[in-house]
């Protein structure tokens, strides 16, 4: 947090601002973000991402939600193909899901993190 003061001649005014968070992105993080720009507009299922990016559940889904709620992720439930089997959770990236996986490529992979950047948003 920081805080900020000012003084007037009667009084004294605090300003309190939250803090702005620059973290960097988990590894597994920024390989679902590379497989869901490298497939485009393409829909995803989490069992789908889970496998191509040999991520956990556990891992996989805490991460969905939060990029879904930070406007990275679109979302949406789509109806089984086949019958008697329930709706599926879809999510795919959204421009800024495009541009935050264009600056932020999977750790480790040299010269192929520039693979990336000639993509469109």
């Amino acid at each position: 947090m920081s805080v900020h003061f000012r003084i007037d001649e009667n009084s004294i005014y605090v300003d309190l601002r939250r803090m702005v968070r620059n973290r960097t992105l988990s590894p597994p993080a920024r390989t679902i973000l590379a497989i869901m720009f490298d497939a485009g507009s393409r829909w995803f299922h989490g069992y789908d991402l889970c496998r191509q990016g040999a991520v956990k559940s556990g891992t996989l889904y805490p991460l969905l939600i939060r990029l879904e709620e930070q406007g990275y992720l679109e979302a949406q439930w789509q109806a089984s193909a086949e019958p008697g089997r329930p709706p599926r959770h879809a999510y795919r990236l959204t421009a800024k899901g495009r541009a935050l996986a264009r600056a932020n490529p999977p750790l480790g992979l040299g010269a192929a993190a520039g693979d990336l950047q000639g993509k469109p948003a």
